[in-house]
């Protein structure tokens, strides 16, 4: 019997390598990761981007020149219709003004004191108001542009002469503090002069001068200042009623000295006696008058009171339950404008626009 035969052996292919070399094979297409291929990688990133990040850069830049430029065109604009509006058609609006309240366009210089438009304006539309809501004044009309010129004359010289009165105030050192002023707003309240209370006070600040209750403290405080530096530096007027009040104390007889000494012309001739009894709402009297009256019994004379403009004594002949027969002696105040004139000689205004 025959032997079978074996088959052939298959050739098997050779051995393969250990595992780190068949990784290494794999790994070896694969670029190796350094800081330099880092910094390639990345260089080569924001070049694409840059084809970008340029015209947005050159747009940026364009939007802030566009904008910077329409800025200075509008402040130019603005500031050129102001200039126009202030100075050439002297526009008196509640824009205008307001616009002068927060820039110090100048009216005028007083010395080395400039004068800012707000103040003009302010004297000029409260006086305008009044004409306008209680006059019933057109200022568009033939007459009623020559009030306006007056007014605007008047506003002038106003602002004018309160800049000269600083002026003398702080060589003298004369001061208005805010005490004083509510202390006189006080004094003509409880007299009912402006209103029996807060609301009808406003009211009627508001309807007659469209102001509000610092518009006329600070008007108020202009005129204290005024009053208290006339005051002060009359010193004549100051000697004279002195003199006669040593004369009173003295015994001297008070009808006599009123018809000498006082400069009140309608009650010199009876001895200085009022022509009417006063009462306590009796707007015709200073206030401060008033209030010393009520505090004299018959017979009595008081001291030099000072209303501001006058300094004043007076004798209560009667009392009654609500009024006082009184007479007075006056003596009158140089006005303010006769120590202002000299200053104003010798440093002359000089005005921005022409009323």
């Amino acid at each position: 019997m025959k032997k079978p035969k074996l088959p052939k052996l298959i050739k098997l292919p050779a051995r393969r390598g250990s595992a780190e070399s068949r990784v290494d094979e794999a790994l070896s297409g694969v670029p190796r990761i350094t800081n330099e291929t880092v910094a390639e990688h990345r260089e080569a990133v924001l070049s694409g981007a840059r084809k970008y990040i340029y015209p947005l850069q050159h747009s940026k830049r364009r939007i802030v020149r566009i904008s910077i430029s329409l800025l200075v065109l509008a402040v130019v604009f603005f500031f050129s219709y102001c200039g126009v509006g202030l100075y050439k058609l002297q526009l008196t609006s509640g824009f205008i003004y307001d616009v002068t309240r927060v820039i110090p366009f100048p009216i005028a210089k007083a010395g080395p004191a400039f004068i800012g438009y707000e103040s003009y304006l302010f004297e000029l539309r409260r006086n305008m108001h009044y004409y306008e809501t209680q006059q019933r004044t057109n200022f568009a009309t033939r007459d009623g542009k020559v009030q306006l010129q007056r007014l605007k004359q008047q506003a002038m010289n106003e602002v004018i002469t309160n800049a000269y009165t600083k002026q003398l105030a702080v060589k003298n050192h004369i001061t208005i503090s805010n005490q004083e002023v509510d202390a006189e707003v006080q004094l003509v309240r409880s007299q009912n002069r402006l209103g029996s209370n807060d609301r009808v006070f406003k009211d009627v600040l508001n309807e007659f001068w469209g102001w509000n209750v610092d518009d006329f403290k600070r008007e108020l405080k202009q005129q204290l200042l005024q009053q208290k530096v006339a005051s002060q530096l009359d010193s004549v007027t100051q000697n004279r009623a002195t003199a006669v009040l040593q004369q009173l104390q003295g015994g001297a007889d008070f009808a006599t000295l009123a018809a000498q000494s006082s400069d009140d012309v309608a009650t010199r001739a009876t001895g200085g006696a009022y022509p009417a009894v006063i009462k306590r709402t009796d707007h015709n009297i200073a206030p401060h008058v008033t209030d010393e009256l009520f505090k004299l019994k018959a017979g009595q004379i008081s001291g030099i009171i000072n209303t501001g403009y006058t300094l004043e004594i007076i004798k209560v002949i009667d009392v009654s339950d609500n009024s006082v027969h009184a007479a007075h002696i006056q003596f009158n105040f140089n006005d303010i404008s006769s120590f202002v004139k000299p200053l104003a000689t010798q440093h002359r205004p000089q005005h921005y626009i022409k009323v």
